[in-house]
Formats: structure tokens, C-alpha cells, sequence
């Protein structure tokens, strides 16, 4: 196998390189990670935004505000020292290169270089185009992915890295396939050296720019046929914009998404055209508490190099996966006491929802019917959540000011905590400290739901829709629950009243009978998860990294 060029918009490395919003960029840096640890030759290419994707801040209310404070990347990435220049409005778009070094557990070094518009000799407007993740109008979107696509390419070549072929995440890094065509690689090597992955599964969630805007960009670099390329692949305005993800699939022969329902859905967007299932899967070393790690190591030693061997998760004790979760508990209790002042119980079953507040995934919806829910849980549950609206998004963050009401009219009954601002260190405490994830997307809008598959790493159950990686994971009863069945329309009604019998009937008569029944459960959940690792992902991508010499 050649090297591999990853393209990115967002990765999510560690949490203070607050470079990325949500699963996209978080699972990229559990892609890199994962070659690492394979030994796979890979690069990395991605944006630097100086001011991230913003700070959350939340008042008593639950209204949302943003601050951006300044990333010093110096304080997180080395210097290359190298200049890239691209010829943008009619002047010279300066970047600044940075790097970090993403290291495998079995040594091998896979770099990730940041391309920074923060450089002494742009414009102010130039400068700012690096400013934030998904910040700005359409201007700055599509300058932001001309640096990415072209600017990434470009870059490779500089570096004198002979790649032999590229990996595109999401259609933000299309516009590489037009430099590559510019440098002479024809149609026929775009459709055997390029994976194009793609993520979201509703047309509107893809980015589209006027026609003219990209001319005015790009140039020379389009294609002639350019709209002839989005139209043949069923795009749902026929060509009136450019659909970046629509013009990658037209460009591409593979073409994958990250979980087999959403390549079900894919295929459907982009006019049947034939979608690899490639199911994502979690850097198990990351995601992993330490309590949890420790109790693996004694057990299941060499499972950082193999996760394979927590489908061995039968051989931990109940005295000891316990007493791991007893202490993950305990942590996670006096964080939510220091970071929101609510005291959540010991005995009772704790909730988790944490993930990016966008509408469909419903965060509110357990509240649909408060009097059923306290007539249910009042005195043995409580809920703990966590997540962003992007600043722009008014129905996300009315989300968050729903479940503020709704947590005053039940705080008598069932203690409801929210944890500012998301991250991934957030991420890590949630999945490991809370007894239950839950997760009611609209299905089929979930494209994997990476959080759930920490989750079960740590020996927490999934409560979930059978939506993205969970019909693939679920046994009812064994190793999580079901939320109702396989519908595919939006019933907020049914899908509240399956929420709360599975709780009723299923999760809460379970976790009552006490601690070996539900370490019974924790083991099946873990074992689960041996097969929704980043080294099970990666193995899955090699097969087309090596199609591509």
C-alpha cells in the first residue's frame, strides 16, 4: 500500500484543539489515530481556525451564547515553517502550515498538517477565512474548502509526498479532485485512487454554492460538465447549485458511508448509485475511562494493541466490573455536582444525552409527557446532558431551553443536570459515568452515533432508536435496548410513549434486581463494542487504500 492523503475539514485530536464541532471531526481524529496504531502510511489535511468552533455558555434560562477565544496553535502544534500560496480574488492567499504528530500504540508516526490563512501578508478579509469552524456566509465557505481541496493538494506535492490516492471526509474536500485533474490525473485514476466517504443523510445537510461563486473561485479548475457531473447523480435541485457532495460521488467510482442503514439512505440521495457500507468505529484507547482501562489491563491484557479482546469481556467478574463502575460513578457524581450544583443520587438509574443539538435528534423528547415521565421514574431516575447548537441554529438551541423548563417543573422528582460546553473531554466523562445512553434520533437521520458506541466501551447500555450503527449492534435485552421498532417517519408522540415503556417495562425492573443482572448486561455491552473499533474501521478502509496502487 502507497500513502494515503485524509483531507478533513474538522478533526477533533484532543480537546482543547477545539477544531472540530461534533461525530465528523471527532471521528477523523479516531481515523488518524487508527492508522497509527495499524501502521498505515497516512497524512493528514485539515483547516487551522483560530478561533475553534466556539465556547459554549448557558444562563439559568438555558440560552445559549458563544464566545471565541483565541487557539495559539503554537501551544498545540510545531511549525513547519513552510508558506503555501494560492491565487484567490485576484490576489495571493498566504498559508501558514502546522503539524501535529499522531502517534500508534505500536510507535508509528502519522502526521496532520493545519493550513492556517492567519499569515502576515494576507488581507484582513484573507485572514479571517480561517477564523472558525463553519463560521461565516457562503464567501467563506467556499474559500475555506478551495484552500482545503486545492490548498491540501497542493500541499502534499510540496511536502514531496507521492500519494496514491486520497481520501475525501464529507464533501467539504471536493475541490481536490479538480486540482487533481488540473495536474493530469484523468477521470479513469479518480475513479480508482479516490474514496470519497460521506456522512449526512438528508440533502440539506450538503453544501451548495451558486454557480458563479465557484467560477469566480475556482476558475479554469471546473469541469465544463460540471453541472451535467451533479445532475447525473440525482441531485434533488438538478444542477441549479453546485453540490459539492453530488459532484464528488459523479467524480468517484467508491464511494462509502458510515454505517449499513446509512448507506441504504445514501444510495437513495445520490440516485442509486451503489454505497459501500463501512460502518464507523471508535479509537478504543481514546474513548476508554482509565477505572475501565485499568480493569482491562488486569483482565484483558494486550487489549490496546488488539481490541479484539473485549468480546472476551466475559471473564471480568462482577465483583470487579462493579466495583469499575461503582468508582466511574463516583467520579462522574462530583462532576456534575462541581460543574451544574446538582446533586445526582447514588441509587438511582442516571441517563446520559450528549451529542450535537441539531433538531432531529431530539433532545427534548423524553420530556414530551412529564406527568408520564415522573409516574415512571419520579424518585429512581435522573438525567444528565450535554451538547452544542451550532450559533446559528435557533431550533437547536431551543432545545436546550426546553429541557431548562423542563428540568425546573421535575426537580423535585428527577434531578436534570446540563453540562456546559461539549467536548471531548465531556464526551469521555458522560459515556463512562452515566448507567444508560440514550439516543431518538428521527430514523433514518442518524448516520452512525459514535458517542453510543463509547458508551458501550465502558460498560454502559445503549436506550436507542434503531437508527445509524445501533440496528447492527442492538439485542434487546442483552447488551441494551430498543426504542419501539424500524419506522422511518417522524412520530414525536410514538416514539416519547416507546421511550418511556422500554423504561418502565425493560431498563428499570433491570437495573432493580441488582448488580449481577446488570453486569450481565455491562459484559454483553462491552463485548459489543469489540466490533465498533477504529481498528475494525481501519482495517475496513485498507481494503480500498490498497485498491488504489
Amino acid at each position: 500500500m502507497g500513502l494515503v492523503g485524509y483531507l478533513t475539514a474538522e478533526i477533533g485530536i484532543w480537546s482543547e484543539l477545539h477544531t472540530y464541532s461534533g461525530g465528523l471531526g471527532v471521528l477523523a481524529g479516531d481515523h488518524v489515530k487508527s492508522a497509527a496504531d495499524a501502521g498505515i502510511d497516512l497524512v493528514g489535511v485539515t483547516l487551522l481556525y483560530r478561533e475553534g468552533y466556539g465556547r459554549q455558555h448557558i444562563d439559568d434560562s438555558g440560552n445559549q451564547t458563544e464566545s471565541f477565544a483565541a487557539i495559539d496553535p503554537a501551544d498545540h502544534l510545531i511549525d513547519t515553517g513552510i508558506d503555501l500560496t494560492l491565487p484567490l480574488d485576484g490576489e495571493t492567499l498566504h498559508s501558514k502550515v502546522w503539524k501535529v504528530e499522531v502517534v500508534g500504540v505500536n510507535g508509528h508516526v502519522v502526521p496532520v498538517y493545519f493550513l492556517d490563512t492567519h499569515h502576515q501578508k494576507n488581507s484582513e478579509y484573507h485572514k479571517r477565512l480561517g477564523a472558525r469552524l463553519y463560521g461565516g456566509n457562503d464567501d467563506v465557505r467556499i474559500r475555506q474548502e478551495y484552500l482545503l481541496g486545492v490548498g491540501g493538494v497542493r500541499l502534499l506535492n510540496k511536502l514531496g509526498k507521492d500519494f496514491s490516492g486520497l481520501h475525501l471526509n464529507e464533501g467539504h474536500c471536493t475541490f481536490a479532485l479538480l486540482e487533481l485533474l488540473k495536474q493530469g490525473w484523468t477521470r479513469e485514476d479518480l475513479s480508482r485512487k479516490i474514496l470519497f466517504t460521506t456522512h449526512t443523510p438528508v440533502p440539506a445537510g450538503h453544501d451548495r454554492f451558486d454557480w458563479n461563486d465557484v467560477n469566480e473561485v475556482l476558475g479554469s479548475l471546473m469541469p465544463k460538465d460540471a453541472i451535467e457531473l451533479v445532475k447525473s447523480v440525482g441531485d434533488p435541485e438538478d444542477g441549479a447549485r453546485c453540490s459539492m457532495s453530488h459532484l464528488a460521488v459523479a467524480l468517484t467510482e467508491q464511494v462509502n458511508a458510515v454505517s449499513n442503514l446509512n448507506a441504504e439512505v445514501a444510495s437513495k440521495m445520490f440516485d442509486n448509485y451503489h454505497i459501500h457500507p463501512l460502518t464507523n468505529g471508535v479509537h478504543h484507547i481514546t474513548w476508554t475511562s482509565p477505572t475501565m482501562a485499568e480493569l482491562y489491563n488486569k483482565n484483558m491484557p494486550g487489549w490496546k494493541q488488539d481490541p479484539t479482546q473485549l468480546s472476551y469481556a466475559g471473564k471480568l467478574s462482577d465483583e470487579d466490573l462493579l466495583e469499575a463502575r461503582r468508582k466511574n460513578r463516583k467520579i462522574f457524581r462530583e462532576l456534575v455536582k462541581v460543574s451544574t450544583g446538582v446533586e445526582l443520587e447514588e441509587d438511582r438509574l442516571t441517563i446520559g444525552f450528549a451529542r450535537r443539538f441539531a433538531t432531529y435528534k431530539r433532545a427534548n423528547l423524553v420530556f414530551h409527557d412529564l406527568d408520564k415521565l415522573r409516574e415512571i421514574g419520579a424518585g429512581k431516575i435522573q438525567f444528565v446532558f450535554s451538547g452544542k447548537a451550532h450559533p446559528r441554529d435557533e431550533g437547536g438551541k431551543q432545545l436546550i431551553r426546553d429541557i431548562y423548563g423542563s428540568a425546573k417543573h421535575l426537580e423535585e422528582e428527577i434531578p436534570v443536570a446540563f453540562l456546559e460546553n461539549y467536548d471531548m473531554d465531556t464526551g469521555l466523562a458522560i459515556t463512562s459515568g452515566v448507567d444508560i445512553w440514550l439516543n431518538n434520533p428521527v430514523r433514518p437521520m442518524e448516520a452512525s452515533g459514535t458517542s453510543g458506541m463509547k458508551a458501550a466501551m465502558n460498560g454502559v447500555p445503549n436506550c436507542s432508536i434503531l437508527d445509524g450503527w445501533w440496528p447492527e449492534g442492538c439485542q434487546h435485552g442483552v447488551n441494551g435496548w430498543a426504542i419501539g421498532g424500524p419506522e422511518d417517519d417522524r412520530d414525536d408522540e410514538r416514539d416519547a410513549n416507546n421511550i418511556y415503556s422500554v423504561l418502565q417495562n425493560d431498563v428499570l425492573p433491570t437495573w432493580e434486581k441488582g448488580g449481577e443482572i446488570w453486569a450481565t448486561i455491562m459484559r454483553s455491552s462491552i463485548a459489543t463494542s469489540a466490533r465498533f473499533t477504529g481498528a475494525r474501521m481501519i482495517s475496513e478502509y485498507k481494503r480500498f487504500y490498497d485498491s488504489f496502487e
